[in-house]
């Protein structure tokens, strides 16, 4: 995984709009060629492993009334809802009772940016933040990883 990079979130994101000083915002970044529609598809098509995760997750939160998924759309990349979508930038992702979060796929000079952005709401909000950050850079580092395998069969 060593090509995929932390990085600065690109200045023409959307996400920054969004961005208060106590929320959270991560952004790694692959070489690809990919439009932000392909990445998303890729990144939101879970290996095994982070599927268990994710339903552990539901089983865990289930008697605290979080969200499995996203509001019901038609437009969606996974089971995120996509918020909004221009050639350089898909936004995706939903509000919750403990948090807001959305994720930025961007394709900019040659890089596919993937940034996640967090809003708690609450105390417990930030409590599962602290929780899933290790398995959600796993998971972010496995996806564009698998967005740099996708670019060279492109």
């Amino acid at each position: 995984m060593q090509h995929v990079i932390s990085s600065a979130l690109p200045l023409e994101s959307a996400l920054h709009n969004r961005l208060k000083t106590t929320d959270f915002l991560d952004c790694y970044s692959v070489e690809s060629n990919l439009s932000p529609r392909h990445a998303a598809d890729i990144i939101t098509n879970f290996p095994g492993w982070a599927q268990c995760l994710i339903g552990m997750r539901n089983i865990i939160t289930a008697p605290f009334g979080l969200l499995k998924e996203g509001p019901e759309t038609l437009n969606k990349v996974g089971f995120f809802p996509v918020e909004s979508e221009n050639s350089d930038e898909l936004i995706a992702g939903f509000n919750d009772t403990h948090l807001n979060f959305r994720i930025s796929v961007m394709s900019q000079h040659g890089r596919v940016f993937l940034a996640t952005w967090v809003h708690p709401n609450n105390s417990a909000g930030q409590l599962y933040l602290k929780a899933i950050l290790p398995f959600h850079v796993l998971i972010v580092l496995n996806a564009l990883t698998r967005v740099k395998t996708a670019s060279k069969t492109v």
